[in-house]
């Protein structure tokens, strides 16, 4: 019998406000432990939660990103449930009537685009995080740690309908670009500022009825989501096929021994006794909001990625990798401005900077180079002043000295020789000194060009204008 698995994704994502979502305490990460904390993100007793309405605001954002509808009347409720990071005792949520509702996302398949629904966004509170001891030198103890708490979420459950690991690794790493692009967080899965739970089921293929869904946690990267959805998809086929139940329950990805292994038992709904919270008034979004809130939204990726195509030029490949990360289009587009070869401008993000990129594990932002001093660069070898071989080696002079491109070429004597006579001598006597190599070019071996051009350049410490120096060969190798 073959299977087909159905799999739905629950995100959470931390919005990157100034402050938590009901107290003033800082929405900061990394902080000592228990500093980021207040009365009211602690849950002591007779306080009152306020709410952000910055909150607010980025959360309808992402939903008018998503593709969602708004609603104009939500409601936070209280999720009662006991665990030792959650000092309330309860989590100030959204359950019936949450602010959004009705998304979706376009993802890109093998078999063409998928359109991945989106059930429904609503505002929460994060709980704290738990340090257990085996990571402090004690497995007997178990530390929180409450910063965290108060920190403002938002829950994105899409429908079930991805059929693959690979769909949901595409889904995911489209959610987490649409939001990048908005600028409510970070999505950082090593901060924890992105979290991803999965369910899983599989059922007879053709069958109409959904299977036992298996929710899997625990998942800290794109990679471990896709191979614990691969593995819960294996598990569960070899379980109906030894005659067993599938069980519906919660289950922790384990990535050192690469299997899933069983928390507890799923809970329902009604398990935690959801309630409107007494505390917080209905939240009320007007038209008026979201029409303001829609103007603030920038250009979604697929549409930079199609304007890097048409407006400027570029091919598929070149628009993907800019438009992969805000920042690098936002760099793109900011180059663009002082310069048109639009192709070199991709051409030096996709190999010196992203080079720099993956050495020092940082941003663009961070690699050391302006708009300013790459275009500038970009121009010195359009216009023939250096060459590209002597641009590359002066990068990493720019990034250490932080000075103008033009500045080092005069300071260190790199403008390219382009003396057209001066040129023919140095050509010349390289030829004389490879008489060898000159009859075997003459004999049909025509890459020996590449020779003579390398021979030349470093004769002329890479300063001799190529273009020149090929029309010369040319000449006098005919």
């Amino acid at each position: 019998m073959r299977f087909e698995p159905v799999i739905g994704l629950e995100v959470h994502v931390q919005l990157n406000t100034n402050t938590k979502i009901f107290c003033s305490c800082p929405n900061t990460f990394g902080e000592e432990p228990n500093t980021n904390v207040c009365p009211v993100c602690l849950g002591m007793p007779g306080v009152l939660p306020v709410l952000n309405e910055k909150v607010v605001e980025y959360t309808v954002k992402a939903g008018l990103a998503l593709n969602c509808k708004i609603q104009e009347r939500s409601v936070f409720a209280r999720k009662n449930y006991f665990y030792p990071d959650l000092p309330k005792n309860y989590q100030i949520s959204q359950f019936e009537l949450p602010i959004c509702l009705d998304g979706f996302v376009d993802i890109d398949t093998d078999n063409g685009v998928k359109r991945i629904g989106i059930t429904r966004i609503h505002m929460e509170e994060d709980a704290g995080k738990l340090i257990h001891g085996e990571n402090l030198g004690n497995p007997n103890f178990s530390y929180v740690d409450y910063n965290r708490t108060g920190t403002p979420l938002i829950e994105i459950v899409s429908e079930p309908d991805m059929r693959s690991s690979e769909e949901a690794k595409a889904y995911l790493e489209k959610l987490k670009l649409i939001l990048e692009y908005t600028g409510v967080s970070d999505c950082s899965m090593e901060k924890g500022s992105l979290r991803c739970d999965a369910n899983v089921s599989v059922r007879p293929l053709g069958q109409r009825e959904f299977g036992t869904k298996v929710e899997i946690k625990n998942m800290n990267s794109f990679k471990n989501v896709q191979k614990a959805i691969d593995y819960e998809i294996r598990r569960q086929i070899s379980e109906i096929e030894s005659g067993n139940i599938i069980v519906q329950e919660t289950r922790l990805w384990d990535p050192d021994k690469g299997i899933t292994i069983s928390m507890r038992s799923k809970e329902e709904s009604h398990d935690y006794r959801y309630f409107p919270d007494p505390d917080l008034v209905s939240v009320v979004v007007t038209k008026d909001m979201i029409d303001s809130i829609k103007k603030t939204l920038p250009d979604m990726p697929d549409k930079v990625m199609a304007m890097l195509i048409s407006d400027y030029n570029l091919p598929e490949y070149d628009a993907s990798v800019l438009v992969s990360s805000k920042k690098l289009s936002d760099f793109f587009f900011e180059t663009s401005k002082l310069t048109k070869n639009y192709k070199a401008i991709s051409n030096w993000i996709q190999t010196e900077i992203m080079r720099v990129m993956n050495e020092k594990g940082c941003s663009i932002d961070e690699v050391g180079i302006s708009p300013a001093h790459l275009s500038e660069l970009i121009t010195l070898v359009d216009e023939n002043v250096i060459s590209l071989k002597i641009a590359k080696l002066l990068f990493d002079d720019i990034l250490k000295e932080k000075r103008s491109p033009k500045e080092l070429v005069k300071e260190k004597g790199l403008v390219q020789i382009a003396d057209e006579n001066a040129l023919e001598e140095v050509v010349k006597k390289v030829l004389s000194a490879s008489p060898k190599e000159v009859e075997r070019y003459k004999n049909g071996e025509t890459k020996l060009i590449g020779f003579f051009v390398g021979q030349i350049m470093k004769e002329t410490k890479g300063k001799a204008n190529p273009k020149i120096v090929n029309e010369l060969l040319t000449k006098l190798l005919s």
